[in-house]
């Protein structure tokens, strides 16, 4: 990418899309656009449309989603399928129509099926059922992958897709209503130390098995590929390293300084099994990632939390 060139950052107020602004700016890229969501609806073809007239961006980063953990995924599939598959339509086509030189499109690891084999590779997408509590938004986030697929082939665009693995840091949802496991354990662990509780109940065995890489890290990558691939496959971007709940929450006790014991509720769903990405794609091109899992969370606490310690 030029560094004069026009890029187009969707979902910018976003974990994903904050941390690629973040890259850009310290690779020297000024020429950023973006709007909010109350700015511009980009479930709305018309103000889509009417964007990219105005703007013409040379490069697309399509971070913008409807996203949330099992429960928000279980609730409201209609949305997350909706939604989602609007705001793609809408900016990949648009992109085509005006010529973008370059859009990577973020999916996300749950396209991959419930029970696939692991660590999955990219080849594995569309090999078996999805998992039903996420099924929607992986069916959103599928339809995205093909359209890039579709578009470089019948229009010749470079548009590329990226599964990222499970995220966490700066900007994240910490509502656990809706947030992610990672986040959510932070926020538990850290209220019952403040509140000196006895222990702190969590979702479902501990048994599943998670990979988690922190957005900074996948930032990093986003750039690695605007610059240096120009593939038909579909990358996978993650750490190539997993951890089940159970030693995930007793590292985030750690860091916390809680004292206190941990409670499962075996009531509630433990979703996948395992969910390992295969990166060796990506690690042959050349990115790996920096943050190893222990400093990342750690870097986190003490940014999200330290004005309680």
């Amino acid at each position: 990418m030029e560094k004069n060139a026009k890029i187009y950052i969707s979902g910018h107020k976003g974990m994903v899309g904050s941390a690629i602004i973040r890259t850009l700016r310290s690779k020297g890229y000024k020429n950023l656009i973006y709007r909010t969501s109350k700015e511009l609806d980009l479930t709305n073809q018309l103000a889509t449309k009417d964007f990219f007239q105005k703007e013409s961006p040379d490069y697309v980063f399509l971070a913008a989603a409807k996203v949330g953990g099992i429960e928000a995924n279980n609730k409201y599939r209609a949305q997350f399928l909706y939604e989602n598959l609007m705001i793609q339509n809408n900016v990949i086509h648009q992109s085509y129509k005006y010529k973008v030189k370059k859009l990577l499109f973020l999916a996300s690891s749950c396209i991959y099926p419930k029970f696939s084999e692991q660590p999955i590779k990219e080849e594995y997408l569309l090999s078996g059922k999805l998992e039903p509590t996420n099924e929607a938004y992986a069916i959103a986030k599928i339809a995205g992958i093909k359209m890039c697929e579709t578009y470089n082939y019948q229009y010749g665009c470079n548009f590329i897709s990226a599964m990222p693995t499970n995220l966490y840091g700066p900007n994240d949802n910490y509502d656990l209503k809706n947030s992610h496991v990672l986040p959510a354990l932070l926020k538990k662990f850290h209220k019952a130390k403040m509140n000196k509780s006895d222990s702190v109940k969590v979702w479902g065995s501990g048994a599943p098995k998670r990979e988690f890489l922190h957005v900074d890290d996948l930032a990093d990558a986003c750039y690695f590929i605007m610059q240096e691939y120009n593939g038909r496959v579909s990358l996978n971007i993650g750490t190539g390293e997993d951890i089940t709940i159970k030693e995930l929450a007793q590292l985030i006790r750690n860091i916390t300084g809680f004292k206190g014991g941990i409670k499962w509720d075996l009531d509630k769903p433990d979703g996948t099994p395992r969910k390992l990405l295969d990166v060796s794609l990506i690690h042959k091109l050349g990115w790996h990632h920096k943050l190893n899992l222990k400093e990342g969370i750690s870097q986190v606490y003490t940014e999200k939390f330290h004005s309680d310690n």
